[in-house]
């Protein structure tokens, strides 16, 4: 059975999981991206997908992309 993520779920996942903080304000779905803000003080933006399973939970300057194969 797939797991629902309210908003509230989500904060507390970004929370406890990475540097990084929630700035979206709402959650309406898996393919929204949502707007982070790095550690280092950058912001951007994500997928919630991608942010809880790829691991991408940095910026690109702090976590450049992995080169495609």
């Amino acid at each position: 059975m797939n797991k629902r993520w309210t908003y509230s779920k989500i904060r507390e996942f970004v929370e406890k999981n990475s540097e990084s903080k929630l700035l979206s304000t709402e959650y309406h779905g898996f393919s929204q991206k949502l707007l982070f803000k790095c550690a280092c003080g950058t912001n951007f933006e994500k997928t919630f997908t991608k942010f809880k399973n790829n691991n991408q939970r940095k910026c690109d300057v702090c976590q450049p992309p992995k080169e495609s194969r």
